[in-house]
Formats: structure tokens, sequence, C-alpha cells
């Protein structure tokens, strides 16, 4: 298993702009592109680039929060 595997990735906006991802474990790391597979992807190589930053420095890790769950939104009634 991949060690950023268990950090939450967070994607918004979207058309007609491109994407955004950040994590909220890792302040700073964000990453763009023109799809949601692509943000995600790349991301991942976001956070692999971050975390080897902060190793050179010796600098400590961030703890994954876990995954995330997705709720239904639903609209309040009238």
């Amino acid at each position: 298993m991949n060690p950023i595997d268990d950090y939450l990735i967070l994607v918004e906006g979207g058309p007609p702009s491109n994407y955004a991802g950040w994590s909220p474990d890792v302040p700073g790391c964000v990453a763009t592109g023109a799809s949601i597979d692509d943000t995600v992807h790349e991301m991942r190589s976001a956070l692999l680039g971050h975390f080897a930053v902060m190793r050179e420095h010796d600098e400590t890790l961030p703890e994954p929060s876990g995954p995330g769950v997705y709720v239904e939104r639903t609209t309040a009634a009238a």
C-alpha cells in the first residue's frame, strides 16, 4: 500500500475552469487538473514531492485524518 493512500484529497471547481485539489492534512500542498482524475493524479504527485522536501528538512510528516465520507446533500423543505 502506498503511504499517500491514507491522505484525504478534496477536489473543487470544474467547468468552465480547472479543478483544484488539496488535502486538509497537508496545508499548502495543492494541485490542479483539467478533470477530476487528472487533479487526483497531480495531487498524489504533489503529496509525494511535498513529503520528500519535508524529509529533506527533517520535518515530521503530518498524520492522515483518514478517509472521507460522502453525504447526500438535500434541499431544505420550503
